[in-house]
């Protein structure tokens, strides 16, 4: 068989296998799909009539921060979701099942790219469930046309694939699942420091620079722009370039690590 028809056949074969397991052992996904939802609660009916004052939107009150905060939670449950991908590959690597794939007649990067499509098939389904919970409460995108949903869609796929690419680097690298779980850590917390939850220009001076340079603040606003119909400026070729180059980044990383004989 050639290349190309053995690396899709192998890398099918992955997929199921990942997939399968996600389904027989759902809890890590559920435990880290819990994260964005509490918080989208939490901030939502706790905080939510005292934040809609700090984006100037005092007078629409909870239901104006509704509209604001559900883009950067569907953002933060792909950064959520990819914490699992490298705790799978971490443990795939720790547990030999890696190098037992090594002695068989398979397409060498079938193993991660099985993982990569998995993970980016298990952030969609996340966002389509943290997305349902917004609406549930009240998010509302009324004034959005089908290309701008499609070009949404397409931001959350890009940017599910920019980061599962580097969630696979952070398992490769990771001696455990711990310390996969605890080396992904930024994936999530970078949302908390972006303009998630606030504007960037409300925050302190000396903190706009961490929250406006980094990949999460400039999808986050584009991602409004396209539901909110809020201005996009230049966000939105930074959002693409930032997920292009963390793509080529984390495939890069990962394969040469995958590729590294086991010491």
């Amino acid at each position: 068989m050639s290349s190309l028809p053995l690396a899709v056949r192998d890398s099918n074969t992955m997929l199921r296998r990942n997939l399968l397991h996600a389904r027989r052992y759902p809890s890590l996904t559920l435990n880290l799909l819990l994260t964005p939802v509490m918080l989208l609660l939490l901030f939502v009916y706790i905080f939510g009539d005292a934040m809609s004052a700090g984006i100037g939107s005092g007078d629409g009150g909870r239901a104006a921060y509704i509209a604001y905060i559900v883009p950067g939670i569907l953002l933060m449950t792909i950064g959520s979701t990819v914490v699992g991908t490298a705790v799978s590959v971490s443990t795939d690597m720790s547990e030999g099942i890696i190098a037992r794939f090594r002695t068989m007649a398979i397409h060498r990067g079938s193993v991660i790219i099985g993982h990569v499509i998995g993970s980016v098939l298990q952030s969609v389904m996340s966002v389509v469930l943290v997305g349902a919970v917004g609406v549930a409460i009240g998010f509302r995108s009324t004034d959005a046309t089908a290309l701008e949903w499609l070009a949404a869609f397409g931001l959350l796929v890009l940017f599910a694939t920019a980061l599962t690419w580097i969630a696979v680097g952070m398992g490769l690298i990771s001696p455990n699942a711990e310390a996969a779980s605890n080396n992904a850590m930024p994936l999530i917390l970078l949302p908390l420091l972006s303009s998630a939850f606030i504007p960037v220009d409300t925050m302190p001076g000396w903190f706009q620079p961490i929250a406006e340079y980094q990949p999460f603040t400039p999808a986050i606003e584009t991602l409004r722009g396209l539901l909110l119909g809020t201005e996009i400026g230049h966000n939105g070729w930074l959002a693409v370039a930032w997920c292009l180059g963390l793509t080529v980044l984390g495939y890069l990383w990962s394969t040469s690590k995958f590729g590294q004989d086991p010491k």
